[in-house]
């Protein structure tokens, strides 16, 4: 196998750069199955997307826009894999190993859930996509080189989501586009968790007639910095 020049900072011994790998979580086992790759990558590409919706009211050149969900996290990079030390196949030993990440695990039915470790990186989601191009051969015709394109869909389970960003924010103010059928209670509700501070909102807002709100306006939903009257 080729020596591995890594891209870790300069700084670092080439002796002490540490190779990136790829380990399954889930299934758990005893033994977790890790495929350790060739060569560390030179780039890693993450992507975070949100969605918002568009609150359509008429007359208005740019409509308000209100927070829907976010959505997971991708991680894509290329990887070098190469065996042309021994002239074995590439694909029996890296391709197809990576490949089976894609494959239905029965313990979940679904694929498992993998790991990319690499030194103090650790980014954990399934494989989303594979892509394989076979760069060099041996005289007959085997593969022994291929470049990895792969991208990694972040896992999370919700109970650690809502342990790490609850959706109840009561400290901070916020902005909420009234939509038709809205209370006042039902959006204290969905704000602090209790409905019980409507009154706060409808002081923030001037409400005079709590039972009468117009679709489309946008409130400001004000922080409780103590006991709402």
């Amino acid at each position: 196998m080729a020596q591995d020049t890594g891209n870790v900072a300069g700084t670092m011994a080439r002796g002490t750069v540490k190779k990136a790998y790829l380990e399954v979580v889930l299934p758990r086992t005893g033994n977790p199955k890790r495929i350790t790759l060739c060569f560390n990558p030179t780039e890693l590409q993450f992507a975070k997307q949100n969605t918002f919706a568009e609150v359509a009211i008429p007359g208005l050149m740019a409509p308000p826009i209100q927070y829907v969900r976010g959505a997971s996290e991708k991680l894509t990079f290329d990887a070098i894999v190469d065996t042309s030390d021994d002239m074995s196949d590439v694909r029996e030993a890296y391709v197809t190993p990576i490949r089976k990440l894609m494959d239905i695990a029965p313990e979940l039915h679904a694929p498992p859930v993998v790991k990319l470790v690499w030194d103090d990186l650790e980014f954990t989601g399934v494989l989303e996509s594979l892509n394989v191009t076979y760069t060099l051969f041996s005289d007959d015709g085997k593969p022994v080189r291929a470049k990895l394109a792969l991208a990694l869909k972040e896992y999370t389970t919700i109970e650690q989501q809502v342990a790490k960003a609850p959706e109840q924010s009561p400290d901070v103010e916020k902005a909420y586009v009234v939509q038709r059928g809205d209370t006042l209670s039902g959006i204290a509700e969905q704000a602090y968790g209790d409905p019980a501070p409507w009154r706060e909102i409808a002081r923030a807002n001037a409400i005079t007639d709590p039972r009468t709100l117009e679709p489309g306006r946008t409130l400001t939903i004000p922080r409780l910095d103590g006991e709402a009257a």
